[in-house]
This record gives structure tokens, sequence and C-alpha cells, in this order.
């Protein structure tokens, strides 16, 4: 499981890869997925022991910078390194140079705050009816996006940390990303998974399509715009299937009940 542990050390904080693994993150793209769902249970296990505790707001806050803590900040310093190039810069080259640049600008303040404030945001406001599964979903589907953006969407350097993720890489890897994205989406959230599974992946393939567009490729600054914004529309999204729908939430794992 060479390939889980290179993923979980590279998408989180948790130093499980061994130093003299062979480094191959294209097998780890594979399991990107299910570090969501680790990530995820993470959180709704944090969030069970703090509601006794703390109110929503304050509740709602922690999950968000826990989420960040679990990442170290991977995904949103990507984020807004994003936000002053493609918002920032008016031709492919110099968009290029400004994600190389260590500053940030005003374009990755506001990106930043704004995200932040949707995600802790949608995060308070989750109904307790799916609270606990959409916790869990969510930094799965999200992984997901960067996965399918990875396989279709060219890399845009001859060098840097995401050219590792394009040599040897194979179609099983997006078929086990897939399959364990599916199966957790339906098992979760019944239909609704379904549902959000199908707009975390248009959202990712939009996304990634314009910033190719833009960057002549993707980047790793780019998998995690790609990660931060799905995050957020994937949780804004099922709180609005819930309130019109929320018979699409039964899951298989309620029929029984």
């Amino acid at each position: 499981m060479n390939g889980l542990r290179l993923a979980i050390s590279f998408l989180t904080v948790l130093p499980v890869a061994l130093h003299n693994m062979p480094y191959d993150l294209a097998s780890a793209r594979a399991y990107f997925p299910l570090v969501g769902l680790m990530l995820g249970g993470a959180l709704a296990g944090i969030d069970l022991a703090l509601q006794a505790l703390f109110p929503s707001l304050l509740n709602g806050a922690v999950l968000v910078v826990m989420l960040i803590v679990l990442t170290g900040a991977l995904h949103i310093e990507g984020f807004m390194d994003a936000c002053d190039s493609l918002l920032g810069g008016y031709t492919q080259e110099r968009r290029l140079e400004i994600l190389h640049d260590p500053h940030i600008g005003a374009f990755a303040v506001v990106g930043g705050v704004s995200l932040l404030l949707l995600k802790w945001t949608a995060v308070v406001s989750l109904p307790v009816s799916i609270r606990a599964p959409l916790l869990v979903l969510f930094p799965c589907l999200s992984r997901w996006g960067m996965l399918i953006d990875m396989e279709v969407y060219p890399y845009a350097r001859l060098q840097g940390m995401g050219i590792a993720f394009q040599q040897s890489r194979n179609r099983w890897q997006v078929a086990v990303g897939f399959a364990t994205t599916f199966i957790a989406s339906l098992l979760l959230a019944g239909a609704a998974g379904v549902l959000l599974l199908a707009v975390a992946t248009a959202l990712a393939l939009g996304l990634g399509r314009w910033m190719a567009g833009l960057l002549g490729g993707l980047t790793g600054d780019t998998y995690g715009t790609v990660n931060e914004t799905t995050e957020v529309v994937v949780l804004l999204v099922g709180i609005a299937v819930e309130a019109m729908a929320p018979s699409m939430f039964l899951s298989p794992l309620s029929w029984g009940g």
C-alpha cells in the first residue's frame, strides 16, 4: 500500500511515508478520494466531540481550521496563489510568473477571505440530518476533482511537484479513485451523493478547462484551487438539495432502519 502511504503523506501532515519508499506520486493519485474520506471522518469525529462544548459558530470555525491544519494549508495556499495569477495576470507568461512569486497580492487576500467565509458559513449551516455524512463526504469529492483534472489536462510546466503526478500514470488509478468516490457517495448520501459527485466532476472539469486555457495547462496551485472550490460548492449544493428534496439523502445504509 505504498501508494496510499504516499497519498496520505502528500495530502496531509501525517508523515506515514517511509524515507526509502519509491517516490511514485502517480500511483498515489488513486487514493486521493480515500484520503479525503479519512479527513472527512476526522472532521465528523471532531464535530461530534465539540458539539457539547462549543456553540455552532465556534464549532464550525474549529472544523475549518482543523481541515487547514490537517492538510498543512496545502490547498488553500494554492488557491490564493491562483487567485493572484489568474485574476492579476494578462498573459500566459505573466500568470505563470505570478504563480512563482512567494508574495501574496490583493486578489489572494480577497479570494482567501471569501473562500473561508463561505466554507465556515456552509459548515455552520449544515442541517443536523445531513451534517455527519456531508462532513465525511465533501473532502472526498474535492480530491476526486483533483484526480480527474490530473488525468484530463496537461501539466503547464516542464518541472515542478505536479509533474510527478503525470509520470507512470495509468487509468487504473482513476478507476480506483472513481470507485471509491462513487461507493462513498452512494452509501453516505444516496441519490444526493451521486448528484454531488456529478456536480463535483462537472465543476472540476470546467474549472480545469478554464485554468488550462489561461496557463497552457495545470499546476500544483491550480489543483489546490480545484480542491478548495469543489469543497465549498459541494457543501452549498448539499444544503440546497436537503432543503428542496431531503428524501434524496436517504442512503442504502438507512434502508434497513
